[in-house]
């Protein structure tokens, strides 16, 4: 049974850097994906397919749902971790209810929880504009992406909040207490 983590929050609210250093510290058991990884992996091999998702990227847009979904099942199903981090998904209604679907298939993945990385937009725009890591990262696409992020954001967390899955933590704090939090709360729901 591969027990999954949903982990989502703004662009810049370190929710990849949090599963990352979780992942690291129990590399025997915890795998990470982040769905924008996953993504630009496929596009650095520069296969069709990795240009059609680099169109969808490259303009802060979401990649169609069918890819985003075989994508991530296949990193889930394809692990040999039992417990798996995904940052970075669900960022939609339609990704959320096929997510749904998707679990329904297949009994072998069982959703422990949403967490939510908590950080105000000031806070969020501070990140992502200081790091300035790629094309994605200036001013015009981080307001599209926060757009992007917020419009279904009340659904989704209403919709895991209803099944009892979802954990909000304060991402405003240092890096140590927010991975130290959401490293005690992976492992002690994974054991449940």
């Amino acid at each position: 049974m591969k027990k999954l983590f949903l982990i989502i929050g703004a662009p810049g609210s370190g929710k990849t850097t949090d599963a990352q250093m979780i992942a690291k510290r129990n590399s025997d058991k915890i795998a990470h994906y982040s769905t924008g990884d996953l993504l630009r992996a496929e596009v650095a091999k520069g296969t069709p397919l990795g240009a059609t998702i680099a169109s969808y990227i490259d303009n802060g847009k979401l990649v169609p749902l069918e890819i985003v979904m075989d994508t991530i099942k296949g990193a889930i199903l394809n692990s040999d971790k039992e417990i798996i981090l995904i940052d970075g998904f669900p960022r939609s209604v339609e990704q959320m209810e096929a997510l749904d679907k998707m679990l329904e298939q297949n009994p072998l993945i069982k959703l422990n929880s949403v967490i939510e990385v908590e950080v105000s937009e000031d806070t969020a725009r501070e990140r992502v504009l200081g790091r300035a890591r790629g094309i994605d990262d200036n001013e015009e696409v981080f307001n599209n992406r926060m757009k992007v992020y917020l419009e279904p954001l009340e659904a989704i967390e209403k919709h895991y909040q209803e099944k009892g899955l979802l954990k909000k933590i304060d991402g405003e704090r240092t890096i140590d207490q927010i991975v130290k939090e959401m490293e005690q709360f992976v492992l002690e729901s994974a054991r449940a």
